[in-house]
């Protein structure tokens, strides 16, 4: 059974993004320093490249580890996107193949302009 399914049997449609995401973290806590390639994780990121449009609550399948990050597939852009290090805050949190549809079904892409 997927771990997400009672943030999604209570999910309303009225939640913010950080309260999704709260929960979401709070089910998921199989957590990773580094993401291995074909995976599903989903983490909070801080851009610092300035004037760049960024997902604070990346939700991603993994295609390939770098010295400088991580390359992911982005569900919430639905394409490939480039995670440095430095900008993940914290841990990565698993999201297993079984709980995939439920992370996407729950829409907490939180969308900001980095400064």
């Amino acid at each position: 059974m997927s771990r997400l399914q009672p943030v999604v049997d209570g999910f309303t449609g009225l939640e913010s993004s950080d309260d999704i995401m709260q929960q979401v973290l709070e089910v998921l806590t199989e957590e990773v320093l580094v993401p291995e390639p074909g995976n599903f994780y989903t983490f909070v990121y801080r851009a610092k490249t300035p004037n760049i449009e960024y997902d604070e609550f990346p939700l991603i399948a993994c295609m390939e580890l770098k010295r400088w990050g991580f390359i992911g597939f982005s569900f919430h852009w639905a394409k490939t996107r480039n995670y440095t290090w430095e900008e993940v805050v914290g841990k990565l949190h698993v999201v297993k193949a079984n709980e995939l549809e439920d992370a996407r079904s729950l829409g907490y892409a939180k969308f900001r302009m980095s400064t």
